[in-house]
């Protein structure tokens, strides 16, 4: 019942907001990463990585789609879609806006999210956005708890961003903590393009990954991000 209903939900979205809903901005990138530390499979792999994310008057939304390629060959797809819709547009000491905040994890088992989230305003960053969930595993199991929080900072002429997720224990499944983030250089200027095109690093600290008690994976990916 619950997944459905949170399906439905996000496809009403989907299929509203365009009607309902002023877009006042969005953006679409590609970004390639190569690396060879991952934990649970093939530890060398390639990954291309292709995002949306908009804000409109309603609230915003933020979808990817993970092709994940192997060294020995094996391919997979993940995605998540994360749509936010106001509750409040008032500020809150540095909270500002409630959003409901459901989303959905597609992969080979997917999973359910429903939660709250919340901008919190703290000068230097670009942004930063705490949500809290009660997830719905589709694979079986108990439900459990989840923190995120993600993050954009400008640093001189770098940038960095990235997000942590913190799920609590469940049957068969430790607590795990993921920290995957990005430290990038815009070579777009000295390419004479318009857009912004990244390059750098993206490095993965996760803790207990899905779950599996022990596997802890330290990862350093080299990144090529060029947004349309």
């Amino acid at each position: 019942m619950m997944k459905n209903l949170l399906a439905s939900s996000c496809l009403f979205l989907i299929a509203a907001s365009p009607v309902q809903a002023k877009t006042n901005w969005s953006d679409f990138s590609v970004t390639y990463l190569n690396g060879g530390d991952y934990e649970v499979g093939d530890p060398d792999r390639e990954v291309f990585t292709f995002e949306h994310a908009s804000g409109t008057t309603w609230g915003d939304s933020f979808m990817f789609f993970d092709r994940l390629k192997s060294s020995d060959g094996s391919l997979e797809t993940y995605g998540e879609f994360s749509p936010r819709v106001k509750f409040s547009d008032k500020q809150f000491g540095i909270f500002n806006n409630i959003y409901f905040a459901p989303s959905i994890e597609m992969g080979p088992v997917n999973n359910y999210l429903w939660g709250v989230s919340t901008d919190i305003d703290v000068e230097a960053f670009a942004f930063l956005k705490l949500s809290a969930y009660l997830r719905d595993n589709g694979g079986g199991g108990d439900n459990n708890e989840q923190i995120t929080v993600s993050w954009g900072i400008p640093i001189g002429p770098l940038f960095y961003d990235g997000f942590m997720d913190y799920a609590t224990a469940r049957d068969g499944g430790k607590a795990q903590m993921n920290l995957t983030s990005q430290l990038k250089y815009d070579i777009g200027p000295h390419l004479n393009l318009s857009s912004k095109f990244y390059v750098g690093v993206e490095y993965v600290f996760w803790n207990n990954k899905f779950g599996i008690d022990g596997v802890d994976e330290r990862n350093v990916n080299l990144l090529a991000k060029f947004h349309f």
